[in-house]
């Protein structure tokens, strides 16, 4: 499942650099598929439909740091454990359980942010 940041945050902004899939962002900030990811042009995620990997996407807490799901793989294939959890300091980093998620699936997500096979041809 991927990981969401509840009403207990604090704002502090630990987890935000320690997401290897660029899935943090803080209240109000749109996000894009691209940032920190090999995403590039049209592409089709898990959650939806085709959408430019530059356009930016709604942001889902006005507030408060939030995860984008579509790109959250709670660290499978590069740490042993969800990193934003790990460096919370108020343990508001937590599974979402509306969002229930395999290994495999994880990890089939980390390919598809992380390689270019995945994306649409133009």
């Amino acid at each position: 499942m991927a990981i969401k940041i509840t009403d207990e945050c604090i704002n502090c902004g630990a987890c935000e650099p320690e997401c290897p899939n660029h899935a943090i962002y803080e209240g109000a900030v749109e996000w894009c598929f691209s940032d920190g990811t090999n995403l590039s042009g049209r592409l089709i995620p898990a959650s939806g439909p085709a959408c430019d990997a530059d356009e930016p996407q709604e942001p889902l807490h006005d507030e408060l740091y939030y995860i984008a799901p579509d790109k959250c793989t709670e660290c499978v294939g590069f740490h042993d454990e969800p990193q934003c959890a790990a460096v919370c300091p108020v343990d508001c980093c937590v599974p979402d359980e509306a969002q229930v998620e395999t290994r495999e699936q994880l990890l089939s997500k980390k390919d598809f942010l992380h390689d270019k096979s995945t994306l649409l041809s133009s």
